[in-house]
């Protein structure tokens, strides 16, 4: 890549993946003077850059790829050189990443500076991930699909300038216009690690500039741009016509950038035209007919001209200059319209195909002005059959009735003209707008603006657009050169112009041109000022726009043709790439671009015909066969329908912080007698290690110290064994926790698989869960059942809840053989996975910090299309700033609810109640449904109080949830309730903020069974499974209307609000009022007044219902959704596109919810038009709606709380202004410099943390405050022990092995007295153990009191640059460990410390150290005098060295052990043989019959199940249900699904025995496992029936079985049929030549 202006270097990438398949991604771009490594985990995929000096930022390219290939390159699988990153995303087992390995300057050197590059050559580089989570066919087939997208040639970026809007554009590179932005999901994960500018901004379309001049002399440069928008994607007969994102099909915004290159110093002048091309805007599509010759068009019946509006307001919006012209001044009157021309160049002749879109074209503008929407807008169509008038006036003069057509809006539109002005002191000369930012250092100013756009279209804005845009195109380039001065007009003309034919015209100066009159004749002069010369004459003296009159002989006779041809083909060019985007292949019909050249246009002539017809049959072969493969790498690369293409994959992949920075805190014991303690067993880079315990090891315990807080999700083990696969352990648990003291158990006893050496396999983790909570719901009893019951189909009832910590540090993880004291175990890698918080972009104040602070305070209201926002939600207060985090009730005098950004208390708002307007809704927008915002997903009586929910789970809450049970049971409570009544029961449970566990001991306590209220209970189930389906088809299509309606508020303002939401659920005891109400589907008495509604439990609203067309109340109205469930198999009204599968099938419906066309009817449909399953999918979809978003909450209470203990009170400075923080960065580097003596901080949280808990005082600042980075924090804040305490002991564990050669204490602010000046211990090891422990050194701070008055009395106001006042404590050598104890205590009064003559001066009490000192609390408490231990920050001084993985001895005893390793089994493993088998219970129990002389049972081989875990289940809550973006935690880690199988075996009773239970550990499809039995078993039945979270599984979706007479939706993936096969172990030399034909 060439170096643009003001770069420093040009822009390298190097892809790196070594031997070991790591890969690692070397950036130095070309705006930085260092260069960064991004490492890709080979787990997870998940980006890791921690901005460590030395680590992942170097001086050069050079020393990072020695770093990273440890200065051998034979450690290199492959390198790959790059100019550019282009996108990035982990897909489940794979991780792709595009670079660009070869560009062309597509405009060299812009004015202001910049180049665009043209991505000629790019790669695509997979990199497979050791993540064993099952992934469906269908997923891995679309990521080898993504990776053939066509990118080279159609797509190019810009590094330093926004290209996305108009030149010159306002805004800066990094905030660029998502309209056009089409690599904005592939480049997330770059943003996520703080690195958004190492992915370039990326375009569609075409970019490419010529040089031109007159006489051959280069006078000037233009450029064509073409930006395609991504609104709309897809291919020719997939996206047609308008789509629910208010774009039309392939939508281009074209831009003609002419200016006059100056040298270096001088102002630049240029003038830019812009011009739009798409298809129709209006639902109307085209289905392909193989038998025919063209395509069948139809325009929807229904609604055709829904969005047509919001698409002309979108242009309108973006090309609106009426205030721009008016604040120029005097140059250009203001005009009160922006005026969009749309030019039709379709066929309107009777009989032909395309009349009908002529028809309602013109309908669609005459609908448009009635609604009166655009008041400020002038839409004007102009009707140029292109085909017809070649055919009948010929070539010539259809262009010539085009100029005539195109000469007043052009010139009523115009043109925009300014000057780049290279320094910013010119600025007031400007007479315009002026632009400036920090992209260039220069300025912008803009004489005249373009107030609206001309669009072109035909029928696919093809062939016939691009030769009329060219041609309108082509006059406004004439009069761009003539403004600009260079003068196109060949000797032939020299007649055609007169002095007297302007018409009084006067035209303008060109840049750096001066008038003036002779003082003795009075006549005008010019004055050159570029030359220094005068003249007599006009320099420009044409007719403005003269062209638009000549015919087309008299223009090419009177223009130089040279730079016309150039402009042509350009035009040329950028035809075929959008012809090729759009239909595969391409454009036809260009020989007319080549008119003025007499020899290419005949060429073109000869060969059009043939050429022609070649291009129709490769379009209609395209579009039969490639066309639905190419939509989908389209939805794919720009990240939508994700849900559907990577049902399983997660959107944020999980870290790995046990690597490469966690350590074990013990050695774990091994056969070698010379090991490395087992840090390779963190290692990946020895995957292939085989660790061996000590002999007859009964247990191997792990503790091992994360590398960054987190909460851990996931224990992944890589199998490791010899011959004998036994020895790998057979069960293992974990506890984990914040500290080494107190760990938490997280799981026990869970089953270890013996599977092939190299499996790895994933153990999902839960938080620590109350035994009461289980015993209470009575969830592990019914898993633990002789007879379970069904698993939950609807949702998990009985749902238990663990405990979120993102704080979490350290992780024991306890290891246990299949038989104790056989020998010894072996071990592979072991690695922990989990979510971090974005600690880095918190402390660096990074762009998505603030953003972050917003989701976890709560203050964030997250706009929902699919709720009203005039109607309240009864979660409402649950999910929003109403709540109060469960977890910190009961710190609430300590840790109030504070707004990080402004430090404001948040205090619950004082809502009032909603007012419905009584007015009668007709049905005026198709997807309305999705125009509601999401803080209110209820409506009605149920949602009137919303501070009630304010209040966490308690017993008052209890007692609420008691009463409302009695308000709907009735006096009998007994009566069962119907399934409607106990849904509606968990709403409120949800509104309460009870937990299933609250909720059943509520129950409990008045006498009633939790099961009695079970949903599950209440239906039959094969209605059960209906509803299933439907809830999931209405998840997903709820999924794909939202994603829509995001994208389509791109360039557009909020929407109407409706006061029907997307659920629309009456409350507890609301009722239909009647009165204009002509359904009253929901009458009767109620049972009594809803604890939750007002005195008015009925609404006003009135609607109309679109089916029976009766008046309609809200209560009586379904949801929004509804209307999806009723249309979504209907090919009217979910494609108006026509948009079609091949197979088929419609776009928009639940077998396929991937097109962009999920449209829907409009208006409101009444409860007794819609099905009884469908209103129960709407109320069961609201409450998995209300799981989700208490999951949620329930993280974001997990990230408050963790804020918390790092920043405290504090925090509510920790976003400061961006220029405040960049200062104090600055200076806060330098003074960490300065206190190190430049070497490095090596106790930063959150790479260092503390090993145990100190106790604190009440309102100090957090513990972990003590090694959090310098600037952050305010300057009064402090940590203080109580005073009762006079010993701590603080533990710290580094960040890596260092060699330290000091500790630095910061004094807090209120200073050190004789009294609290503690003395201070430093001991170092690597180990936990204490008696391992060196002592470094002791100081005495009394005597530094006394000889440094500093260290007294508060601290001044720090000054910049200054440093805190700080004791050093510098060792004698440097020592190399990992943990640091330092020890502070307080002198006793009359110890030798202390010395009353010598430390008190009993004359002067002002001069006393003791006299009292004002301690106030370092966030706020009460004033303390009493002597207590305080500091504000403990840095650890030295230098990190890494860490080598030791290779084992190659003595004796690891040839010993290789001899162990290699050793054969005495006992191999066969087959026993059955003689029937039966599957009952959908596959899910599988009863295998043995013949009467089996040999003993030992043990059962299980295939891994196919089945994967999707992503969603429900309908959006809000817009971070789509991507995530904001989503602290995904849902599935949470709670996350767990297999069982339990085992059962008939034993001499004839009774069923349960032999044991298994869990399940996730490893990828059909990996064998082998589990033991606890002891071998003879018997002549064995019942294996799989039990856990089965409904959270599903199929791949091209294999889901929709069978209507399939009871239960049950994953096909988690059948036992062929799965499962028992065996017994023998001896091989015992069975002879039977043994391979038996082996498992």
């Amino acid at each position: 890549m060439e170096s643009s202006a003001g770069c420093l270097r040009d822009t390298s990438v190097v892809v790196v993946t070594l031997e070991s398949s790591e890969v690692y991604i070397i950036v130095s771009l070309s705006t930085k003077t260092d260069t960064q490594v991004i490492y890709i985990d080979p787990t997870t995929g998940a980006l890791r850059y921690s901005a460590k000096q030395g680590y992942d930022v170097f001086k050069s390219q050079k020393e990072a790829l020695d770093y990273v290939t440890n200065h051998s390159k034979w450690l290199c699988k492959s390198i790959t050189y790059a100019s550019a990153i282009l996108g990035y995303a982990a897909l489940g087992s794979y991780a792709v990443l595009l670079v660009a390995t070869r560009l062309t300057a597509g405009i060299p050197n812009l004015p202001g500076g910049g180049c665009v590059y043209s991505v000629t050559e790019s790669q695509w580089i997979r990199v497979s991930l050791q993540n064993p989570q099952p992934q469906s066919k269908t997923e891995i087939k679309n990521v080898q699909e993504l990776t053939e997208f066509d990118i080279d040639g159609k797509h190019y970026f810009c590094e330093t300038r926004d290209i996305t809007r108009p030149f010159p554009s306002r805004m800066p590179v990094q905030n660029p216009d998502d309209e056009f932005v089409w690599n904005k999901w592939f480049s997330v994960p770059f943003k996520n690690i703080g690195l958004p500018q190492h992915c370039v901004i990326l375009l569609q379309g075409f970019v490419e500039s010529k040089t031109f001049g007159s006489l051959g002399q280069q006078e000037g440069v233009v450029a064509l741009t073409a930006r395609r928008s991504r609104l709309h994607p897809g291919t020719r007969y997939l996206a047609r016509g308008l789509n629910s994102c208010y774009s039309t099909g392939n939508e281009v915004e074209c831009e003609q950038l002419v200016w006059v290159p100056k040298r270096a110093g001088q102002s630049v002048p240029f003038s830019t035209y812009i011009w739009r091309r798409g298809t129709i805007p209006m639902w109307w599509g085209a289905e392909l007919k193989l038998t025919a010759a063209e395509a069948e068009i139809y325009v929807s019946e229904r609604d055709p001209y829904k969005g047509s509006a919001q698409y002309y307001q979108r242009l309108s919006e973006r090309y609106d200059a009426r205030n721009l012209d008016a604040a120029v001044g005097g140059s250009q009157k203001k005009s009160a319209l922006v005026p969009i021309v749309c030019v039709n160049l379709l066929r309107n002749g009777e009989g032909k195909s395309e009349c009908i879109l002529v028809q309602h074209f013109e309908e669609s503008l005459n609908y448009i002005r009635s609604t009166g929407k655009l008041p400020h807008t002038r839409i004007h169509l102009i009707n140029y059959d292109w085909h017809a008038s070649v055919k009948l006036k010929g070539e010539q003069q259809t262009i010539e009735g085009l100029w005539y057509l195109l000469k007043a809006p052009t010139v009523s539109i115009g043109i925009a003209e300014g000057d780049y002005l290279p320094t910013r002191e010119r600025i007031k000369n400007c007479k315009g707008e002026i632009i400036l930012n920090d992209d260039y250092d220069g300025a912008f100013c803009l004489r005249s603006h373009q107030n609206g756009v001309i669009r072109f279209n035909c029928a696919d804005s093809l062939d016939r657009t691009n030769a009329a845009s060219f041609f309108g195109a082509l006059q406004v380039f004439m009069e761009q050169c003539r403004r600009l001065g260079i003068s196109l007009d060949s000797n032939m003309a020299y007649g055609y112009q007169s002095a007297g034919n302007n018409a009084g015209y006067v035209a303008p100066l060109p840049p750096g041109w001066e008038k003036r009159s002779d003082a003795v004749t009075g006549k005008a002069y010019y004055i050159d000022h570029n030359t220094r010369t005068t003249t007599w004459s006009h320099p420009c003296p044409d007719k403005p726009w003269k062209r638009f009159d000549m015919t087309f002989e008299e223009f090419k006779r009177s223009t130089i043709l040279s730079p016309v041809s150039q402009l042509a083909d350009l035009f040329l060019t950028a035809g075929d790439i959008h012809a090729t985007l759009y239909t595969g292949s391409k454009a036809m019909h260009s020989q007319i671009l080549s008119i003025f050249n007499e020899e290419a246009g005949g060429k073109f002539k000869q060969f059009s015909a043939a050429q022609n017809m070649k291009i129709t049959l490769q379009r209609r072969y395209k579009n039969a066969v490639v066309d639905s493969s190419r939509q989908k790498q389209l939805q794919i690369f720009l990240g939508l329908r994700l849900f559907k293409h990577f049902p399983s994959a997660m959107i944020h992949p999980l870290h790995v912080p046990s690597r490469p920075f966690g350590c074990f805190l013990k050695p774990v014991p091994s056969m070698f007698t010379s090991s490395d303690g087992g840090a390779s067993l963190l290692s990946f880079k020895r995957k292939d290690l085989i660790w061996v315990s000590a002999h007859a090891a009964d247990v191997v315990e792990l503790f091992i110290y994360l590398g960054e807080p987190c909460h851990v999700s996931q224990l992944l083990l890589t199998v490791a064994h010899g011959a004998d696969d036994t020895t790998f352990p057979s069960t293992v648990d974990v506890r984990t926790g914040r500290y080494l003291d107190g760990l938490k158990l997280v799981l026990e006893g869970a089953s270890v698989p013996q599977c092939a050496n190299g499996t790895n396999i994933v153990i999902p983790l839960t938080g620590p869960t109350s035994p009461e909570d289980m015993a209470v719901t009575g969830a592990g009893a019914r898993l633990h059942a002789q007879q379970p019951s069904n698993p939950f189909m609807l949702y998990d009832f009985e749902e238990l809840e663990g405990e979120l910590d993102f704080l979490t540090r350290f992780v024991a993880v306890t290891f246990y053989p299949a038989v104790p004291g056989r020998g010894p175990m072996t071990l592979g890698e072991v690695e922990i996975l989990g979510v971090s918080l974005p600690w880095r972009s918190l402390f660096s104040h990074g762009d998505g910090a603030a953003r972050f602070i917003e989701h976890v305070n709560g203050q964030t209201k997250e706009i929902n299309p699919f709720l009203s926002e005039t109607n309240s939600n009864t979660l409402a207060a649950v999910v929003t700033n109403d709540r109060k985090p469960p977890s910190l009730q009961s710190e609430s005098s300590a840790i109030p609810l504070i707004d990080l950004l402004t430090g404001e208390v948040i205090l619950p708002d004082s809502n009032s109640q909603p007012v419905a307007e009584s007015v009668v809704h007709e049905g005026s927008d198709l997807l309305d449904f999705l125009d509601d915002v999401v803080t209110q997903p209820v409506s009605g009586g149920m949602n009137q109080s919303k501070n009630v929910s304010s209040q966490g789970p308690s017993d008052n809450g209890s007692q609420q949830y008691i009463r409302l049970f009695k308000l709907l049971a009735g006096p009998d409570w007994d009566r069962s309730l119907d399934f409607m009544e106990s849904m509606k029961l968990e709403i409120e449970r949800f509104r309460l903020n009870l937990s299933a566990a609250e909720r059943d001991r509520a129950l409990l306590s008045i006498g009633i069974d939790p099961a009695s209220i079970n949903p599950h209970m209440l239906l039959e189930d094969s209605y059960m499974g209906q509803l299933y389906k439907v809830a999931s088809s209405l998840a997903l299509l709820g999924q794909a209307s939202i994603e829509d309606k995001i994208t389509a508020s791109i360039g557009l303002g909020t929407s109407d609000k409706k006061s029907v939401d997307f659920w629309n659920i009456t409350a507890i005891g609301e009722r239909c009022s009647g009165g204009a109400c002509q359904v009253l589907a929901e009458t009767g008495h109620a049972a009594g007044a809803s604890l939750t509604s007002s005195s008015s439990m009925t609404s006003e609203s009135i609607f109309v219902c679109t089916e029976c067309r009766r008046k309609v109340c809200r209560v009586c109205s379904a949801g929004k959704g509804a209307h999806l469930l009723a249309s979504y198999n209907s090919k009217e009204n979910s494609a108006y596109n026509g948009v079609t599968s091949q197979g088929g099938s419609v776009h928009g419906n639940s077998a396929d919810a991937s097109s962009n066309h999920s449209a829907t009817l409009d208006g409101v449909m009444c409860k007794s038009c819609c099905n009884e399953v469908v209103l129960d999918a709407l109320i069961l979809d609201y409450v998995r709606v209300l799981i989700s978003q208490r999951r949620r909450t329930r993280a974001g209470d997990a990230a408050e709380k963790a804020l918390f203990h790092v920043f405290g009170l504090s925090s509510r400075n920790l976003i400061p202004e961006r220029d405040e923080f960049l200062k104090s960065q600055g200076t806060a580097t330098k003074v960490l410099e300065k206190l190190t003596d430049g070497e490095e901080s090596l106790a930063e949280f959150p790479f260092a943390s503390f090993l145990h808990p100190v106790e604190t005082a009440a309102g100090s600042a957090p513990l972990l405050s003590l090694v959090a980075p310098l600037n952050s924090g305010s300057q009064e804040s402090y940590w203080r022990a109580p005073p009762s305490i006079s010993s701590v002991e603080f533990v710290i564990v580094l960040s890596d092995i260092s060699d330290v050669s000091g500790v630095v204490l910061l004094v807090s602010p209120c200073g050190y007295s004789m009294s609290d000046a503690p003395t201070i211990q430093i001991w170092a090891s690597n180990k936990v153990d204490k008696e391992e422990r060196t002592c470094t050194g002791k100081w005495d701070m009394q005597s530094l009191v006394t000889s440094s008055s500093e260290l007294c009395g508060r601290e001044k106001s720090l000054q910049d640059g200054k440093l805190p006042r700080h004791v050093k404590f510098a060792f004698r050598n440097p020592v190399r460990c990992r943990i640091i104890w330092v020890t502070m205590r307080l002198p006793r009064l009359g110890s030798n410390s202390v010395n009353i003559e010598r430390d008190f001066n009993l004359f002067s009490m002002d001069e006393n150290p003791f006299a009292q000192i004002d301690r106030r609390a370092s966030i706020g408490g009460e004033i303390n005098s009493d002597p207590c231990i305080h500091v504000k920050r403990i840095l650890v001084v030295g230098k990190s060295v890494g860490r080598e993985i030791v290779s084992s001895s190659q003595g004796s005893d690891q040839v010993n052990v290789k001899n162990w390793l290699e050793r054969a089994p005495p006992l191999n493993r066969f087959k026993i043989p059955i003689e029937v088998e039966r599957l009952i219970d959908n596959d899910l129990i599988l009863e295998q019959f043995l013949p009467p002389a089996s040999p003993m049972l030992a043990g059962f081989r299980l295939d891994g199940f196919s089945a994967i875990k999707h992503r969603v289940n429900h309908s959006p809550a809000s817009d971070v249900d789509i991507d995530g973006s904001n989503s602290l935690l995904d849902e599935r880690l949470t709670n996350p699904a767990v297999l069982y199988i339990q085992v059962s075996a008939l034993q001499e009773s004839h009774n069923m025995v349960t032999v044991a239970e298994y869990r399940l550990p996730e490893v990828k499809a059909n990996t064998p496992m082998y589990f033991d039995f606890p002891r071998q078993i003879s018997t002549r039945r064995v019942t294996f029936r799989l039990l856990g979270d089965i409904a959270a599984f599903s199929d791949d979706p091209s294999e889901q079985d929709d069978s209507e007479f399939k009871a239960y939706p049950w994953a096909a993936g988690l059948s036992l049929a062929n799965r499962v096969k028992l065996y017994y172990y023998a001896d091989p030399y015992e069975l002879g030549k039977w043994a391979s034909l038996s082996a498992v």
